[in-house]
């Protein structure tokens, strides 16, 4: 990931591995109030009912 900032999921802290694409496929990138927010996989799969259903991150 040269040039980018470290990729940080915004609900359990876990971070994205460096140099491994295909598992950096699996994390889910969304954008609240111009701001991005990452999820990990397992908090994506998680949180699936309440992102397709667009709440707010703090009704999780």
């Amino acid at each position: 990931m040269t040039g980018e900032t470290e990729v940080v999921c915004s609900v359990c802290a876990a971070r994205r591995a460096d140099g491994d694409a295909v598992a950096a496929l699996a994390w889910v990138r969304e954008v609240e109030d111009r701001r991005a927010r990452w999820l990990c996989p397992r908090c994506a799969r998680e949180h699936v009912r309440d992102i397709e259903a667009k709440l707010p991150a703090e009704y999780w």
